[in-house]
Parts: C-alpha cells; structure tokens; sequence
C-alpha cells in the first residue's frame, strides 16, 4: 500500500492543485479528501509502522510520533482542500487504522488499579487513629470541670 517516489509526488501534486482549484469552485471534495488521505497519510503510516517492528507496535513511546505524524497529515490535507477537520472521513480513517494495527494491544498496565498494602496501609490507619486521638481528648475535656467558671 506504500506509494513509491513518483507515485507520492504526483499525490502531492494533486493536493496542492485541489488546494488551489477546487475551494475556488466547489469547496471541500470529500471523496477526493478520502482519497488523498488514502494516498498520502495512511502510505506514509504503513511505511513507517512496517519499519517498526511489530513487537514495538503496541508501545506508546515508540509509536507516537509516527501517530502524531499521521494524525498531522490529515490536518494538513483537510487545510489545504478546505475540509472540515475532525470529520466522518477522519474517524474511519483512525478506526481502520487502530483495527489493522492496535487491536492485539492489550491495556494491561494501563488500567488503574490499588496500590500494594505496604503502601495503602499508612494512609487508611494515620487519619483513623488521629480521629481517634481527637474524639479522646474532647471526651476528655470536656468531662473535666475544673478551673472553668
């Protein structure tokens, strides 16, 4: 699916003539938008998640500017042929691309979870034992009468 050299230049070359021509004329083309995000922002994703490999794909710190990059891309495209953006075109365009390379991503490790005893221990019995402590002293207190007048 990956564009060669001439293949990506003519690509662009078709988006800066829709850039120039078509919002002029007619506004946003949404199929030719769909094309050239096709064409132009999902290529350079394969090609650049094909040249990570696999095992990294799943990993948030070695795939996130190659998602910034492509989430750019369809920014820049949808600017330049004055397209709405987010868009319809824009989420299926990212469902398909999370289906075809996200979706054996498990979110194990990042779901919240209690921390270790060792650690939640202190932070339940220190307030519960200074309210104890406190509630004490006010009984305390208040039953000696002594020296009030």
């Amino acid at each position: 699916m990956a564009l060669g050299g001439t293949a990506l230049l003519k690509a662009w070359l078709v988006l800066w003539v829709a850039g120039q021509v078509l919002p002029s004329v007619s506004g946003c083309s949404w199929s030719l938008y769909e094309w050239m995000l096709s064409g132009l922002c999902l290529a350079k994703f394969d090609s650049d998640m094909e040249g990570l490999h696999r095992d990294l794909w799943c990993s948030w710190p070695d795939t996130v500017e190659i998602y910034g990059d492509v989430t750019n891309c369809t920014y820049q495209v949808a600017l330049r042929m004055y397209c709405f953006w987010p868009n319809q075109i824009v989420d299926r365009f990212f469902v398909q691309i999370h289906q075809n390379y996200f979706r054996d991503c498990s979110l194990t490790g990042r779901l919240f979870h209690d921390p270790p005893v060792s650690i939640l221990a202190p932070f339940i019995t220190v307030p519960v034992l200074i309210t104890l402590l406190m509630t004490a002293l006010v009984v305390w207190r208040s039953k000696r009468t002594e020296g009030v007048l």
